[in-house]
């Protein structure tokens, strides 16, 4: 494809502002410096610098954030901070976007990526792509949450849950890991408020087989690999073993 074309689809810049840092000598290929905007570049086999950062050829982009508070999980809402503002411009491209949502109050991972296909996979029901969040309760555990969210709860509008799985984290009263295979919005806040209690706080900890990195600050993001998303899309994080990572990080 033409080098303007290759870097319209993978920065955030237009073909016109493109085919100007062109000219002006900001773009090089394979460590020449190139001022032909139809230039053909193939992804696989040419290196491509714009104002000297890489520019990655793969086809999509898959970002990991570890979403901190006070953003919603939006590319633009008017009057608000939005996740994009973490995103820094190495890594963003026209058609990020995040992949579900995590409320303005939550924290934790958000997937964003360019890929329509996958993101409509991770989100769908059927696909059952499995979401793992760490909650702190308003009031203590009780013992007959675990088998009313098993079987399935009636959220207050009448919405049907599917069955998921809770767990208190062992010693502690209030803190909880569960796992949703579906996406109903504040879906966890109000299961949870079904039950008479309230979710103070909400942290997305795993997705399919894929953990929050430790290391990985608020705030921050990572790329991810093409292993990474096959982890995610096609393994599931083993409950108890993340029950008892986070009975280690609570004690």
């Amino acid at each position: 494809m033409r080098l303007d074309q290759f870097l319209s689809a993978r920065t955030m810049y237009s073909r016109r502002e493109l085919r100007q840092m062109i000219t002006k000598g900001k773009v090089t290929v394979d460590g020449a410096v190139i001022k032909r905007a139809d230039l053909p570049v193939d992804p696989e086999r040419n290196a491509v610098f714009l104002c000297g950062k890489y520019v990655s050829g793969d086809q999509y982009l898959y970002v990991l954030l570890h979403k901190p508070k006070g953003y919603v999980s939006s590319a633009d809402e008017p009057g608000q901070h939005t996740v994009m503002e973490l995103i820094p411009p190495e890594m963003c491209r026209k058609e990020l976007r995040p992949v579900g949502r995590l409320d303005k109050d939550s924290t934790g991972m958000l997937l964003l990526t360019d890929d329509g296909q996958l993101a409509h996979q991770v989100i769908a029901t059927r696909s059952h792509v499995a979401k793992y969040y760490r909650i702190i309760l308003a009031r203590s555990w009780e013992d007959g949450y675990a088998a009313q969210i098993a079987a399935g709860l009636t959220l207050a509008d009448g919405a049907q849950c599917m069955p998921a799985q809770a767990a208190l984290v062992p010693g502690t009263t209030h803190e909880v890991l569960i796992c949703l295979r579906e996406g109903k919005y504040h879906q966890v806040r109000r299961m949870f408020a079904a039950l008479g209690n309230h979710v103070s706080e909400l942290e997305r900890v795993a997705l399919g087989g894929l953990l929050l990195p430790p290391d990985l600050a608020l705030g921050d993001c990572i790329l991810l690999s093409e292993k990474d998303v096959q982890k995610m899309l096609n393994y599931e994080t083993n409950f108890a073993s993340l029950l008892q990572r986070l009975r280690r990080s609570s004690s």
